[in-house]
């Protein structure tokens, strides 16, 4: 039997101590900002993953801090779902996130050594983190996608019927983002509603019970060639962003679909492309949707 080296001991146990520190951190951290409704903020997405690094680089003295910061953040991540019962769609669009403020803490500890240099590593990720609280960036939306239908399809038609859900065939939209299932409700004048209805809501929490999402639509604006809905209740897509309005213009067999929306995360810098992708294919998927023979 090999012994381990009594200094090789204390590294193993000052790395373990570590990541439990950094683990207990970044949870107590999740519950405050949660409180404070502060769960939609860069201070979130940007402050956990900055506060597991600095405890990792603080209080452990491994090898290498990126690996050791990787390694903590993956294992927080895996318990996320079932201890903080967070959804699958919610950990895939972090994830990422997670591992660059992480990596970017890691690789710089290790280039600067384990002292030297650290105010200067703060400053980047409490900047960033300050977005959302102290800092405001646009958060208006629009996205507009155009198709053709087969010929006589009759367009009009089609938008003011209850459509008939296809499979979904963007990757992104395939993460286990909400799939509409139904529709119910017809027409296209001033006041005409519609409520469709979504796959539920699974997160990863223990006992966590398929939650029901819905989506209710009003159409508010009516002129030829022309119809807007506004969202006037959302189960669906509320927790991600805020979707106001879905627009459909047409002009003989061509169908534009519009959707106007507010990015309610932060950082803008991340979660503005990431959005704007998503409402991009779901567009495309409406207009595609429309315009089916």
């Amino acid at each position: 039997m090999v012994v381990p080296e009594p200094g090789r001991q204390r590294s193993a146990r000052r790395t373990l101590l570590a990541v439990v520190a950094a683990l207990f951190a970044a949870i107590l951290a999740y519950k405050i900002l949660k409180a404070g409704g502060l769960e939609q903020t860069a201070l979130f997405y940007v402050g956990i993953p900055a506060l597991i690094a600095l405890t990792v680089v603080q209080t452990a003295r491994p090898r290498s801090t990126l690996g050791t910061i990787m390694a903590t953040i993956t294992v927080g991540l895996a318990l996320a779902g079932p201890l903080l019962g967070e959804g699958v769609v919610c950990l895939i669009i972090a994830a990422p996130l997670f591992y660059l403020v992480g990596a970017f803490v890691g690789l710089f500890a290790d280039w600067a050594g384990r002292r030297r240099g650290m105010q200067a590593l703060l400053i980047v990720p409490l900047l960033l983190a300050a977005e959302g609280t102290a800092v405001g960036l646009p958060r208006g939306g629009e996205v507009t996608v155009t198709r053709t239908a087969a010929a006589g399809t009759d367009v009009e038609r089609s938008v003011a019927a209850a459509p008939e859900f296809g499979p979904v065939r963007s990757r992104l939209l395939r993460l286990k983002f909400p799939k509409p299932v139904r529709s119910d409700g017809t027409g296209l004048d001033i006041g005409a509603t519609r409520l469709i209805t979504f796959t539920p809501r699974k997160s990863l929490g223990i006992d966590a019970r398929p939650e029901p999402r819905t989506m209710e639509l009003k159409v508010v604006r009516r002129e030829t060639g022309r119809v807007v809905f506004a969202i006037t209740k959302d189960t669906t897509l509320a927790r991600w962003l805020e979707l106001r309005e879905a627009e459909f213009s047409w002009h003989s067999a061509r169908l534009s679909v519009t959707l106007r929306y507010s990015r309610t995360f932060d950082p803008a810098w991340y979660f503005s492309p990431v959005q704007q992708h998503a409402m991009r294919d779901a567009a495309a998927y409406l207009a595609e949707t429309f315009t089916a023979p």
